[in-house]
């Protein structure tokens, strides 16, 4: 099948389809007023469904393992290389935080992932310039890191016969095309307003490592600090460190308290940070849904929803772009059957 398509959004999300939907022989127009400076500019690029792994989401894991397979022939698709780094390391900081990695380690494996304890001579063999004191670390190998802008330029590079329009989209009914796709991100809810997407500020920072500071880690490095979730994911000249969450609207202004507990929980984890150069901060509105899932599917016989990635929009691309072009087929992919949007029929009604 193929014919006029619009995508709405142009994110990673958005412009992966566009690519996708391209080779596929559609004649594709994505719109987006200011492309690539939502989310997708200020994200973490983490790859790590394993290592947030909890008993009870099954298909949260699932869809982010399978999601994760799909990484590497995804990124031989597009040019140049977009990963900054392999293998991920949580820590723990005190024992509560070393009974929850042993819990994620006994669920994940049981699901048939490959993750390893490793106690404080492994850490400090593996990552030096991480804490003298960190108790426990949890190593998942087969994770990765993608450099969110580098993945941003190379999709735009590959979105050959992509027509782009740089206008906003406040009517999906005006679309002069045979089916849409709105990929709107944290804009969804104003496109399509019974879908439940909410947006959810984080707050994230670039650093770049100057002479005199230690070598950054090699893999990307994850912990908790007072209940708050820190990152550090490795980025060619230095770290990207994130991220706040924060239910504040469509505010994306960079707070004082942000940046000073991101900057102090990194330094829990990594004391060298200090000497590090801060040279951006950022905020970006993830779309979250209410269960942590995305929201993928056929809405309408015209219109394709594919939103509410949260935290997980990069890690999701591949298997959203695969998703999406199997609906615009006439048929679905069941690796990605958890992220229906039919689990919200009450809320959304009847597909018409």
């Amino acid at each position: 099948m193929s014919g006029t398509l619009a995508v709405v959004g142009g994110g990673v999300i958005g412009l992966a389809v566009a690519v996708r939907a391209a080779r596929d022989g559609w004649s594709v127009r994505l719109y987006d007023p200011m492309l690539g400076s939502g989310a997708s500019w200020v994200a973490g690029g983490m790859l790590a469904p394993l290592s947030e792994g909890w008993p009870g989401e099954h298909e949260l894991l699932a869809l982010g393992a399978h999601s994760l397979a799909r990484w590497p022939e995804f990124a031989r698709s597009l040019p140049g290389d977009v990963f900054s780094s392999t293998g991920s390391l949580t820590v723990a900081l005190d024992a509560a935080d070393a009974e929850d990695l042993r819990t994620i380690a006994e669920f994940v494996g049981q699901q048939g992932h490959e993750l390893e304890i490793l106690g404080r001579a492994q850490i400090r063999e593996l990552e030096p310039s991480l804490a003298q004191n960190i108790r426990l670390g949890l190593l998942a190998p087969t994770e990765l890191a993608v450099d969110n802008r580098a993945l941003m330029a190379a999709l735009k590079e590959a979105a050959v016969g992509v027509e782009i329009i740089g206008e906003a989209v406040t009517d999906l009914d005006a679309l002069d095309a045979d089916q849409i796709v709105v990929a709107a991100g944290a804009q969804t809810a104003s496109l399509l307003p019974a879908m439940p997407v909410r947006a959810v500020k984080g707050e994230i920072l670039r650093l770049r490592r100057r002479p005199s500071a230690g070598s950054a880690p090699t893999r990307t490095i994850r912990g908790s600090v007072h209940g708050r979730p820190i990152y550090l994911v490795p980025r060619g000249d230095g770290l990207v460190v994130g991220a706040t969450q924060y239910e504040s609207g469509h505010d994306t202004q960079v707070t004082v308290a942000g940046v000073r507990d991101l900057i102090a929980d990194a330094e829990r984890l990594m004391p060298s940070i200090g000497e590090y150069e801060l040279y951006e901060s950022a905020a970006g509105l993830r779309p979250m849904s209410p269960d942590g899932l995305p929201v993928i599917g056929r809405l309408s016989e015209r219109v394709i929803v594919a939103s509410g990635h949260g935290r997980n929009g990069i890690l999701l691309t591949p298997i959203t772009a695969d998703a999406v072009s199997a609906l615009l087929c006439g048929d679905t992919l069941p690796e990605a059957k958890a992220a229906d949007p039919s689990r919200f029929e009450p809320v959304l009604g009847p597909k018409g």
